[in-house]
Order: structure tokens, then C-alpha cells, then sequence
């Protein structure tokens, strides 16, 4: 068998395989225009109830909390006033000379 022969027994073959290849092509194509397009799954909505109920949990434990804090401060700053202005008379008497 010369190259001639196998060249031109090689471009039947491809020949044949170009054309299978397109009628694959073809096929698919078919198939994607005859089908329904997928819709996309909705998304799952899971936890809704119990983030709240924990929230309405842990609210009052803050709100508690928060007023402890503030009732502490507001204690403390009553605490350093009264250590303050005792300070003071007790600084005024030793200037002035009353020791007692």
C-alpha cells in the first residue's frame, strides 16, 4: 500500500468521523431544545423559630445585667463623692488647725 493510498483511506476515515461527530452534536442539541430548563431548588429556611426563641431568652438575662451594671455604678460614683467631700473637711480641719 503506497502513501497515497493510506492518505486517502485515512481522509475517508476522518471524513466519516467528522461526520459522526456532527450528528452527536446534533443530537445533543435536539435533546437540550426538547427539555425543560431545571429551576434552580429554593433555598432551605431552617432555624427561624429558634434563633428567636433564644433571643427572647438571653434579652432578659441582659437587660438584667445591664441594670446591675448601671445601679454598681451609679453606687460606686455615690461611694467616691462621699469619700471625696469627707476628704475634703478632713483636709480643711487639718489646715485650719482643729485636730481631733
Amino acid at each position: 500500500m503506497s502513501d497515497i493510498e493510506k492518505a486517502a483511506r485515512d481522509a475517508v476515515d476522518a471524513q466519516a468521523n467528522a461526520e459522526q461527530v456532527a450528528l452527536i452534536l446534533a443530537i445533543l442539541q435536539a435533546q437540550q431544545l426538547t427539555q425543560k430548563p431545571v429551576q434552580p431548588a429554593a433555598p432551605v429556611r431552617s432555624g427561624g423559630h429558634g434563633k428567636w426563641i433564644a433571643m427572647g431568652v438571653a434579652a432578659p438575662f441582659l437587660a438584667v445585667t445591664l441594670a446591675l451594671s448601671v445601679m454598681a455604678f451609679a453606687l460606686s460614683a455615690v461611694a467616691l463623692t462621699v469619700c471625696v467631700l469627707v476628704l475634703r473637711g478632713l483636709w480643711a480641719d487639718y489646715q485650719r488647725g482643729n485636730k481631733s
